[in-house]
């Protein structure tokens, strides 16, 4: 430090401006040990006995993304109840809602912690500028730079024009958001609102959309749009007395938005263009990488809550970091670099992927996706220090997989097609939705195998936070112990509740321990909540864990897309569809199911038989389920009719019901196909015959190379290939787990010029060993992308051996617009499932090759169905892979 009075050394920050400095006293901060999440999640600051400054010159450099922020949105009811009872009601206001600057404050803080600069404030029934006075100033005293949401225009929330806007109101005109029909009222308004904030950092929303965040009346007019937007301009010059090209603004391709863009109209060049996912973490469209290079330069708006179709998701974090890298790699590779914002609903409970965001969004180059990993034990380190960082990290990464096959919200809700309709010309059609569960019940032991991974999961969770010190606990609770627990114990609830309908349709007698279990789970679920409202951290988190999520889907005129509520008001959780309760007689009465189907013999009058057993199957053993349809007990017995077959337990006393597992010993089975019966039989003689297939290959074992049919198809990860063909500037790039039940794998560079398929351009070859000839279909898992940029659509290509590659076109609107049952099929999903069908000449060794067509594809999965592929929400389990 240079000609400070008698100073010779000092320890001195310093910054380009004011949120430079502050900027680098909260890294400061940060690495002697105080989180961002001190306040939000109770992160207690580690402890250091001394702590000590390197001598040098250190900087952060500058960032790659100038605008970094989050959009608190969707508040209520969980940060809105808890800012009531903790803030509320504001001052020098009637309104009680508690968002006031005691609440910014610490909003402000955490967000410049987290190295970002801008903030779009929450908006359900709020304005930050209108509900107190020292909101925006406490904002500028922070160096917090304020913009407001795509339905906000000009700097005011859309709370005020139904304060103020209506007719008879201060402004005058007829009351309605109608720019043509109310002109003069609207100019008012927004003459207003920049009169207030012209002495402030504000980057201004241009444009306009419908009043409560719906599409504008206007037909589409192109013309009305750019009139629109010439007002606000004309407003910000005069109230203002700049260039208007100096002032910061940003006009937002939101949902309807966008087809002005795509339509032809431009905004001034110096207008930031924000470009939007749809709402599920998909960018919809990205700039030209061809067009002329505009000064005000592209943005983005991203989520991770949402309040819209095909359903919410606001209860807590199901956003998967390797998908958020992904989506943010290909816009930062497209040129996306002026402003990034992200919904982060009550912003607690977004805590990891909200720090990613801005972390990536400060420099891109510091986190490829091989570093991922490492970001998560920085960021594990950083709550909960270094000791338990490594395995909290797995447990996150882990969770956020599970949580991204679909969203809690969803898990009552079954989504089919309809064989009469064709989902590419008429998806609303096509698409059926019922109350069931989309994890299948019978198939691979699916739903059971899932609820077992959260439950081994929840387990983990806890054993860590028995050895936590208990002043990370209340931290721990919040950042990953209640999300893990309240989610394995909802994947509980909706296991048994969907049994117990399986089950009094069967006439089960365990339907009532069905609905007994759903129903604990239930009382669970409450239990945490009512913990995290009144107890944790001594009770400082009152009404934040109030958002329902259980309930979707019910019975009432709100249900739907909406949580559940009626009139308007917020229901209590319930479990819905709702428990069966059946009365069974008192005699005991056999009754018999297998793996594979829901129906019930001896009362089904069809044959009785089990999936094929394969000595290459990886899906679980097949079963009999023998079970009561009675109160009282009765004897079974369990008989093979060859030595090799064994079933266990194969005898017995049954009061509800038993599960028995059928296995084969391989070194006695016959080759070939053998159909060998299993006679069930209950102490009163009743008998059900059930039909083993067993299938033994003829073939030799060890010439066998690759992933080998059995069950009637044959899945692979997209991971686990065998050949990956590049071609110079293109090569494969893996996602470690941004599949559903693995990584993904997509061609990079991601801004590659399209490729026509065939010779020696880029493909992934998996070898594949099949004993079924005739046709087969290849089933192609892929990320639910849409397609970025103006072409005819996301496209791949499958071929088998040296077979033509057949294109697929995954987009069957373009760029997924409008927003239509196929689209919400896929988001809800997470997945597109495509397919092509081949034709198998001859049994033995083949190629399945995919080739890319477009960059941004990402492959998760591949499943050849030779003719015995079963409905199931994840696809069959990978199928055994032989090495010579």
């Amino acid at each position: 430090m240079k000609d400070a009075r008698g100073v010779r050394r000092a320890f001195v920050i310093a910054g380009s401006d004011q949120r430079g400095t502050i900027f680098g006293a909260y890294d400061v901060s940060r690495n002697i040990g105080v989180s961002p999440w001190h306040y939000w999640d109770d992160v207690p600051a580690h402890q250091h006995s001394e702590l000590y400054i390197l001598p040098g010159r250190d900087s952060q450099g500058e960032p790659k993304v100038k605008y970094r922020g989050f959009f608190i949105n969707d508040e209520n009811p969980a940060l809105g109840t808890w800012a009531r009872n903790t803030f509320g009601p504001a001052p020098n206001t009637s309104r009680p809602n508690g968002f006031d600057h005691e609440l910014y404050a610490k909003v402000y803080e955490v967000l410049l912690r987290l190295k970002a600069n801008y903030l779009w404030p929450a908006v359900w029934g709020r304005s930050l500028f209108d509900d107190d006075p020292e909101n925006q100033a406490l904002a500028a005293a922070y160096g917090v730079v304020m913009g407001t949401s795509h339905e906000a225009p000009m700097m005011r929330a859309q709370d005020e024009w139904d304060r103020y806007g209506q007719s008879g109101g201060r402004y005058g005109g007829n009351g309605q958001w109608n720019f043509d029909k109310n002109t003069e009222a609207l100019k008012k308004y927004w003459t207003d609102s920049i009169q207030r904030m012209k002495d402030y950092e504000s980057v201004v929303t241009v444009g306009m959309r419908g009043n409560g965040d719906l599409p504008i009346d206007d037909g589409g007019n192109i013309d009305l749009m750019q009139r629109i937007v010439e007002a606000q301009r004309k407003i910000l010059a005069d109230v203002t007395g700049k260039d208007v090209t100096t002032i910061p603004q940003v006009w937002t391709l939101y949902k309807e938005v966008q087809r002005f863009w795509d339509e032809g109209m431009r905004a001034p060049d110096d207008v930031i263009i924000n470009w939007c996912d749809d709402n599920w973490g998909n960018m919809r469209e990205l700039p030209d990488p061809s067009a002329p290079e505009r000064s005000g330069g592209d943005g983005l708006y991203y989520h991770f809550d949402y309040v819209g179709g095909g359903r919410n998701y606001k209860w807590i974090d199901t956003n998967l970091l390797p998908n958020i890298w992904e989506q943010l790699h290909l816009s930062y590779r497209y040129g996306v670099d002026r402003l990034w914002v992200v919904n982060v609903g009550d912003l607690k409970n977004e805590e990891p992927p909200l720090e990613f965001f801005l972390d990536y969004a400060w420099n891109p180059e510091r986190w490829p996706i091989e570093r991922l990993p490492v970001w998560e034990r920085q960021w594990a380190a950083q709550q909960f220090g270094p000791k338990h960082a490594a395995e909290i990290a797995e447990v996150l990464t882990l969770y956020s997989r599970l949580q991204s096959r679909r969203k809690p919200e969803l898990l009552n809700r079954l989504i089919t097609l309809n064989p009469n309709a064709n989902i590419a010309t008429n998806p609303d059609s096509a698409v059926v939705y019922a109350d069931g569960s989309p994890f299948s019940l019978i198939h691979y032991g699916e739903a059971e195998r899932v609820v077992a991974e959260w439950q081994a999961l929840a387990a983990e969770a806890e054993r860590i936070d028995e050895e936590l010190p208990e002043a990370y606990r209340d931290a721990y609770y919040q950042l990953v112990l209640y999300q893990v627990k309240a989610s394995a114990n909802l994947y509980e609830l909706r296991l048994a509740g969907f049994k117990n309908i399986l089950y009094a349709a069967q006439g089960r007698a365990a339907t009532k321990d069905m609905a007994a279990t759903a129903e604990a789970r239930l009382a669970d679920d409450k239990a945490m909540s009512d913990y995290y409202n009144n107890a944790l951290a001594g009770g400082k988190w009152k009404g934040f864990q109030t958002q329902p999520k259980i309930g979707y889907g019910g019975p009432y005129p709100d249900s739907g897309w909406q949580q559940p509520e009626r009139n308007g008001t917020l229901l209590e959780d319930f479990i819905w569809p709702e428990l069966k309760q059946i009365s069974v007689p008192r005699a005991a009465d056999m009754g018999v199911a297998i793996d594979g189907s829901d129906k019930v013999w001896p009362a089904e009058r069809t044959s009785v038989v089990l999936p094929e057993l394969s000595p290459f199957q990886t899906q679980p053993a097949q079963y009999i389920e023998v079970f009561n349809r009675g109160q009282e007990p009765f004897d079974y017995q369990i008989e093979p009719s060859v030595p090799w077959v064994k079933v266990s337990p194969n005898n017995g006393t049954i009061e509800k019901e038993v599960r028995a597992t059928v296995s084969v010993d391989w070194a006695a089975a016959p080759q070939g196909t053998t159909e060998v019966p299993i006679t069930v039989t209950a102490s009163n003689g009743r008998t059900v015959v059930v039909e083993a297939v067993v299938k033994n290959p003829e073939v030799n074992r060890e010439a066998i190379e690759g992933f080998v049919e059995s069950n009637g198809y044959v899945s692979m990860e997209a991971e686990h290939f065998t050949r990956a063909v590049s071609a110079d500037p293109i090569s494969w790039q893996l996602i470690p787990d941004i599949g559903r039940t693995a990584g993904g794998m997509t061609p990079f560079p991601v801004t590659a010029a399209r490729q026509t398929p065939g010779g020696d351009s880029p493909r992934l070859e998996y070898t594949i060993h099949l004993f079924t000839t005739g046709k087969v279909t290849v089933w192609a898992y892929l990320s639910p992308r849409n397609n970025v940029l103006r072409t005819d659509g996301l496209k791949y290509a499958v071929s088998i051996d040296d077979g033509q590659p057949q294109i697929v076109n995954v987009t069957t609107a373009l760029n997924g617009i409008p927003m239509n049952k196929s689209w919400e099929r896929n988001t809800s999903d997470n997945v597109s499932r495509t397919s092509t069908t081949h034709t198998i000449a001859q049994p033995g060794a083949h190629v399945v090759k995919l080739w890319m067509v477009d960059p941004t594809v990402v492959v998760q999965k591949l499943v050849v169905d030779t003719g015995g592929l079963k409905p199931s929400y994840l696809g069959p389990p990978e199928s055994f892979r032989a090495t010579r």
